[in-house]
């Protein structure tokens, strides 16, 4: 049951996403005509993205049966490296962890997952925390130390990323 209801409303927020014009630079495809899966191209201008901007970055929004009581979990398919985002892909993000209380006692449970979330407040926040990091705990190590440490060669190396991103956008 918790399953169709989830479906319903995913289908609801993917329609909305589609015809809302007020998000440039994000588009969205449901993978194999699921609903549970969405393919996301973020195309970051240079206002938006920092210094990921000009950067085209596909990335998988896979939601659970829960929906919308549990988090989707995102992934970036372009490599993007970035101290919240796991050299796998996964994104790290206070939004995207489950609704309940952090046994380490990091992050408080408003800042956690709330059914409030959307796609769309999803998609904004992983936007706004490419330009603004939380290098306090880093899911990529790398990034956040030449993040505090040595912002000329981390600016270089996503510039790079960015170039990458922009040959493979299309492929």
């Amino acid at each position: 049951m918790a399953s169709s209801s989830a479906a319903l409303l995913l289908s609801r927020q993917y329609k909305q996403m589609q015809t809302d014009k007020d998000i440039p630079g994000i588009s969205c495809g449901l993978v194999n005509n699921n609903v549970f899966e969405w393919e996301v191209m973020l195309m970051l201008d240079d206002e938006s993205g920092g210094l990921f901007g000009g950067g085209c970055f596909r990335s998988r929004l896979t939601f659970p049966s829960e929906y919308p009581l549990m988090p989707p979990k995102m992934k970036f398919v372009t490599p993007i490296f970035h101290p919240n985002i796991y050299p796998s892909g996964d994104v790290c993000i206070s939004i995207l962890h489950p609704p309940e209380e952090d046994k380490y006692g990091y992050e408080s449970a408003a800042e956690r997952w709330s059914p409030v979330q959307t796609p769309e407040t999803i998609l904004l926040s992983v936007i706004s925390m490419l330009s603004s990091p939380n290098d306090e705990s880093p899911a990529n190590i790398e990034a956040g130390k030449l993040w505090r440490e040595d912002p000329k060669e981390f600016k270089k190396k996503v510039r790079k990323c960015v170039r990458d991103s922009q040959e493979s956008a299309w492929d």
